[in-house]
């Protein structure tokens, strides 16, 4: 990818949520990855009620996480 090309869907949020809440996304996929038990929408309330993130910041981390994994 060329340095001119913007990132695009839920990958746009992460340098915002990594400086919001002091953590690498790493950190977060590892924490829903103890959660694929969940729905995505239980994740992402997951994120906001335990973690505090905003809603748009756990359903992207989620999105991402869930796209990945193919869950």
């Amino acid at each position: 990818m060329s340095t001119n090309e913007k990132v695009k869907g839920p990958a746009s949020y992460f340098p915002s949520i990594e400086a919001k809440y002091g953590h690498p996304v790493k950190h977060w996929f590892t924490l829903l990855a103890a959660q694929k038990n969940l729905k995505h929408m239980e994740m992402v309330n997951w994120l906001k009620s335990e973690h505090g993130l905003g809603h748009g910041h756990a359903n992207a981390l989620v999105a991402y996480f869930r796209d990945k994994e193919k869950i």
